[in-house]
């Protein structure tokens, strides 16, 4: 199966869900083009509190559909853009991929995968019940953290619905994805 770009979206307040639109333009070094996220520093609002001078590990925001079909079997139907993400996908497992992997989006887009998304309670507030099904525990470890991936902009370009994607993985040793 072709890994796909199914949904981008994109908003320019800090707003837990993201309005979806016909394409997205990404400015390398800073992330989706009139989004809040967008920036070379860190933008989310909680970590800007933290330290707003640290570098901005998510720009991108990327979520596999599959989540979202899962959700949606659960009785949690969730639509492309309404868990913040700026990119909804297909056909990949990110979650699976290694720090640093370079994901190119339609002719030209590139973004590098920096960690794992850490759901917030801004998730249960959006839907109540739903934190559970994005924060799985494990035997033994951390929670698995489903809610995608982030990453940088590192080549420019524009991605939109239909747009394949494809995996450049980077050299081993691989390091396992954490939360950013």
């Amino acid at each position: 199966m072709t890994a796909l770009v199914v949904a981008v979206h994109r908003s320019a307040r800090h707003a837990f869900s993201k309005e979806t639109v016909e394409g997205v333009r990404l400015l390398e070094g800073l992330g989706v083009e009139g989004d809040a996220h967008s920036g070379t520093t860190v933008q989310h609002r909680s970590r800007v509190r933290f330290n707003p001078a640290l570098p901005n590990l998510r720009q991108v925001h990327l979520l596999h559909a599959e989540l979202l079909d899962d959700l949606g079997t659960a009785g949690h139907p969730v639509r492309p853009g309404e868990l913040g993400e700026n990119v909804t996908t297909r056909g990949i497992d990110l979650l699976g991929l290694p720090v640093g992997t370079r994901l190119h989006l339609g002719e030209k887009a590139v973004v590098v995968v920096t960690g794992l998304r850490n759901p917030c309670k801004q998730i249960e507030a959006f839907r109540p019940g739903l934190l559970e099904h994005v924060v799985r525990p494990r035997d033994t470890g951390p929670p698995a953290l489903l809610a995608g991936v982030m990453a940088t902009a590192a080549r420019s370009g524009d991605v939109s619905a239909g747009d394949q994607v494809g995996v450049e993985l980077p050299p081993e040793p691989h390091r396992y994805l954490a939360k950013v």
